[in-house]
């Protein structure tokens, strides 16, 4: 089966997902298809620093850290695949809750997730993917943008998202989430030299 051969237009499980055999990555966001594009170099060095920030910092602690490909299944009522619409890989995830980890992922909204834009999917990271992320109950929401150097961190307080102001290099990124956790903004944005 290709990607082409699916129609744009019907809702899709995760049942469905599981049995896509196409080589394209793609994400379920209330049920449409959201193919995914490459990473480019600058996005995966963010990653692979935001990453390696949390993953030492979570050393001995409860919560863990997991980078994309990771699926992510939001369920609606039920748990079961063919009730799940929204799979998402976002580009890093922090989990706190590991009763919601099982063998395919996560089933239920992480803490902490954060998506690193790309030409390609900005509209889909800050409006469809918002969203799903406030309405799921993410505590927080980081956003980078490697092609502005800019930083914004979703915080979730009474049901309602609160962003940061709009950091750059020169500002450090403090978690509400991970008590004592701050990310220098201006080792991130290097790491992409």
């Amino acid at each position: 089966m290709e990607l082409a051969e699916l129609n744009p237009n019907l809702i899709y499980t995760y049942a469905d997902y599981l049995k896509w055999t196409f080589q394209e990555r793609v994400e379920l966001l209330k049920g449409k298809i959201y193919p995914m594009s490459a990473p480019s170099r600058e996005h995966q060095d963010l990653s692979s620093y935001i990453q390696g920030e949390l993953y030492d910092y979570l050393k001995g602690k409860n919560c863990k850290v997991y980078a994309a490909p990771f699926d992510v299944r939001i369920p609606r009522k039920l748990k079961d695949d063919t009730d799940i619409i929204t799979v998402l890989q976002p580009d890093i995830c922090v989990i706190c809750n590991k009763s919601i980890l099982d063998a395919k992922g996560c089933l239920g909204a992480p803490d902490i997730i954060v998506e690193i834009l790309s030409p390609s999917n900005s509209v889909t990271e800050l409006s469809n993917k918002y969203d799903i992320y406030l309405e799921a109950g993410v505590k927080e929401y980081w956003v980078v943008s490697p092609q502005n150097k800019t930083f914004l961190m979703y915080t979730l307080q009474d049901g309602k998202y609160i962003p940061s102001r709009l950091m750059v290099a020169g500002h450090s990124a403090t978690s509400t989430v991970l008590n004592g956790f701050s990310l220098d903004l201006t080792a991130l944005f290097n790491s992409m030299d």
